[in-house]
């Protein structure tokens, strides 16, 4: 995996979030500094059926390679069967959700709910592997619940099969995103001697600081970026500075009200107005954290009806540093 990056010190990644990483937004963070995006989640039922959301799921632009779609399933048949399809797109590599905790995946024993059955869900992987002509990578959890941290044991038999990379997000399924990521354990992984994949780290990455922190302090070859890059896309070129050893650059009230317009606009040009302005809503808070007068802004923001409304609000809001 290591040839698609430019970059020998840590990779920057933008991780995969349903109805967030979609075409506009993974546009706006490669511009941004990072050096990889992937796609939304998408159902390997759904690609199979070719249902219209699961197709425009796996848009992507040339400018945005290195570019994976992600994939998930319980079922090996469809997950095969997908494969072929997904493949016709030309991504970079195909990665697998083996770590969505929510309940309509995870229950049906997609995403993290595989993680009680490793078995199965190695041989779904190594099937997977042998039948894809581009790289595979896998997204998982520590492991299900406390008592069954596998990830130790997961991850050089995931290598084993012919994963290309692992993502590892620091909490276990049952802890859905509460409490506090657990990077330990990702470490083990990393500085286990027999990995030779690439390891990312993922979890309560929210500010460059700590991106530069987890980075030098467990030696991982990169990390998934989630939730700290919503409305704050700038997250990846502030990380990279700091791994550069330059000044973290702030980013002003004036340039953080623009590109909220761009996405804004994008998302809208994207997904029509209705659709583009409830995606947006994910974002506003990001936009303007920290400021003086945001929560006002944001109550507008949520309320607005119209693009026109939204940009107006943006564009007359009075925010200020604190």
């Amino acid at each position: 995996m290591r040839k698609f990056f430019d970059r020998t010190n840590c990779i920057l990644g933008l991780s995969p979030m349903d109805d967030v990483t979609n075409n506009p937004f993974r546009r706006l963070c490669r511009e941004m500094g990072a050096d990889m995006v992937i796609t939304e989640f998408i159902s390997a039922e759904g690609i199979n059926h070719a249902a219209e959301k699961s197709k425009r799921k796996m848009d992507f632009e040339e400018r945005q390679r290195p570019v994976g779609i992600q994939i998930f399933g319980a079922n090996e048949d469809e997950l095969l069967k997908c494969v072929e399809v997904v493949e016709e797109r030309h991504p970079d590599f195909i990665d697998l959700n083996w770590g969505c905790p929510v309940r309509k995946v995870a229950g049906k024993g997609a995403g993290s709910g595989a993680l009680q059955e490793p078995e199965r869900l190695l041989r779904t992987t190594a099937a997977v592997v042998k039948r894809a002509k581009v790289p595979v990578t896998v997204k998982t959890r520590l492991g299900y619940d406390e008592r069954h941290k596998i990830i130790a044991e997961l991850a050089e038999a995931l290598q084993d099969v012919g994963v290309a990379m692992l993502s590892i997000h620091g909490r276990t399924k049952t802890q859905m995103y509460g409490g506090e990521a657990d990077w330990t354990l990702i470490g083990e992984v990393k500085n286990n001697p027999r990995m030779k994949i690439p390891i990312l780290g993922n979890g309560d990455l929210t500010e460059a600081e700590q991106v530069v922190e987890k980075w030098k302090r467990y030696g991982v070859d990169g990390v998934l970026i989630g939730r700290g890059a919503v409305g704050n896309p700038w997250i990846f070129e502030q990380s990279r500075r700091l791994l550069d050893g330059k000044e973290k650059r702030i980013i002003g009230i004036e340039e953080r009200k623009s590109v909220c317009m761009r996405h804004l606009r994008e998302l809208v040009e994207s997904d029509g107005e209705r659709v583009g302005l409830i995606e947006m809503k994910r974002h506003y808070a990001g936009y303007f954290k920290g400021l003086k007068g945001v929560r006002e802004t944001r109550i507008r923001l949520m309320e607005a009806k119209t693009e026109a409304e939204a940009r107006n609000i943006i564009e007359t809001a009075t925010l200020e540093k604190i």
